[in-house]
């Protein structure tokens, strides 16, 4: 059996492709390979590399940004 390539990032790219629309701060940081301490850190400071979305006290991640910043090819 073979792993399945990473995308230089702590998930695979299956794993990426297969996240829902919207995703929490960790899961977002881990896609990235950022760990949950930087993460949030750069999510205050208005620094993360991708769009967020405040929706109350929750933080949550659109993964299209995600895939797109990482390369992984959107569905037609």
């Amino acid at each position: 059996m073979t792993q399945a390539r990473r995308s230089g990032t702590g998930m695979t790219e299956q794993e990426i492709r297969e996240l829902p629309l919207l995703v929490n701060l960790e899961t977002a940081g881990r896609a990235l390979g950022i760990g949950k301490s930087k993460t949030y850190q750069l999510v205050r400071e208005g620094t993360f590399p991708v769009p967020t979305l405040k929706l109350g006290e929750v933080v949550k991640v659109p993964t299209a940004g995600l895939k797109e910043l990482l390369g992984v090819a959107l569905p037609a």
